[in-house]
């Protein structure tokens, strides 16, 4: 059976959706997403302390000690589990498990970052920075050129998968795009 749901279309390369003060108070599952550097981290920390939910950072869940990858089983597992909860921000990138906070969530918040600002983000953390709370134990901070590239190339190969899952939610899921957490913050205080 089709859904007859209308689905949502965005074009613009900044289309946040303005939400009113109920709806904002009914955000219980809100995955974070967007390019390393864009500050889904820090967002999903303040965010939390707004709204008085946990947040789970993707990176120190997936990776092990020693920057060791959990098998694609255990990974869909976890995030399966933390999907089951009632109340969740989940941040974090990992485009092959997209789906799951997809389906799961009420609201996408994508971080629409400019990406000299994540490579400038992601060098200054990676040199000035002496420990991410959002990392995983026995996982120093690393930069090296295939994640620059990486970053470099997120709005030609990342960023229009991202907008094409988007584009396949129901109107029922609300979704927030913009070019920092600061204008997220910004639109739902004003709402």
């Amino acid at each position: 059976m089709q859904s007859t749901e209308k689905k949502r279309r965005f074009n613009s390369p900044l289309c946040p959706a303005v939400i009113g003060g109920d709806e904002v108070r009914m955000m219980k599952r809100i995955a974070v997403i967007g390019s390393g550097g864009s500050g889904k981290s820090t967002f999903s920390i303040l965010l939390g302390e707004e709204l008085n939910l946990p947040v789970h950072h993707l990176d120190q869940l997936y990776w092990k000690p020693n920057w060791i990858k959990p098998s694609k089983a255990d990974w869909v597992k976890i995030q399966e589990r933390i999907c089951d909860g009632e109340h969740w921000i989940i941040d974090g990138n990992y485009q092959s498990t997209l789906d799951i906070r997809l389906e799961a969530c009420d609201t996408v918040i994508f971080l629409d970052v400019n990406r000299y600002f994540c490579i400038y983000r992601a060098l200054k953390r990676a040199f000035l920075s002496s420990e991410r709370p959002d990392l995983a134990d026995g996982c120093d901070e690393k930069i090296d050129i295939k994640f620059i590239k990486f970053l470099w190339e997120y709005p030609k190969n990342s960023k229009p998968v991202i907008i094409e899952k988007l584009n396949t939610l129901t109107s029922h899921k609300r979704v927030i795009i913009a070019k920092s957490g600061e204008q997220v913050l910004r639109i739902l205080k004003a709402s």
